[in-house]
């Protein structure tokens, strides 16, 4: 049974910052990769960021690089999402995803968070 519990949206402005967390309740946490989604109103869920289980190999779509990382903390079950330099276009519900591999993690995930929403004023 793979939980995960995400944190830290909120509303703010343009050019803000955030920092999205999800912690996961599964054994071996450090064995798998994680990985960030997001869905916009009315549109499909997209890729935003993955973290290979080590940490040392990172992915993300090419709207957010530069703005977004992705990182985590093995000891703490938990990867992160700092979000800088937010724009309009990246309001949505970002999910918490877990899977065994970058690959799986980036296209087909098997585990869902419940979603936390962010939300960016212009």
């Amino acid at each position: 049974q793979v939980q995960l519990v995400e944190s830290g949206g909120g509303l703010v402005q343009t050019g803000d910052s955030l920092r999205l967390s999800c912690t996961a309740s599964v054994r071996t946490f450090s064995s798998y990769a994680m990985g960030w989604f997001r869905q916009a109103p009315g549109k499909e869920r997209e890729f935003v960021a993955a973290i290979s289980w080590g940490g040392g190999n990172t992915y993300y779509r090419d709207s957010v690089k530069g703005r977004f990382t992705v990182s985590r903390d093995n000891a703490k079950n938990t990867v992160y999402l700092q979000m800088n330099s937010l724009k309009p276009e990246d309001t949505a519900v970002y999910y918490c995803v877990v899977d065994v591999n970058l690959a799986k993690v980036a296209n087909t995930p098997n585990y869902w968070g419940q979603g936390t929403q962010v939300t960016v004023s212009s």
